[in-house]
């Protein structure tokens, strides 16, 4: 039977508690967002929050890859996993479209 195609990760409780809380402040910011919509707040407004929000998702996608450097990648390496170069590699190119 073929290996299932979709990998996990059990992340440290630190870590896990990090990318949760980011998460939840974006989450936040977001709805502050939309709030500011629906209140036909200033564009400037608007897009300074809009701004703010995609610095933190970014900065989410930084700690995130880090992490996922350091850890998956480091050990699939260690373990011959070459495969894990070509998909951090296209993982990348996504992120910087």
């Amino acid at each position: 039977m073929p290996e299932c195609c979709h990998k996990t990760k059990e992340r440290p409780e630190e870590e896990y508690k990090d990318l949760i809380h980011r998460l939840n402040r974006i989450e936040g910011q977001i709805r502050g967002i939309r709030n500011m919509v629906e209140r036909d707040a200033y564009c400037p407004e608007i897009l300074t929050q809009v701004a703010a929000a995609n610095a933190a998702l970014n900065s989410f996608n930084k700690v995130l890859l880090a992490n996922h450097i350091k850890t998956c990648v480091a050990q699939d390496i260690r373990d011959g996993k070459d495969e894990t170069i070509e998909e951090l590699v296209a993982t990348m190119q996504k992120l910087m479209k």
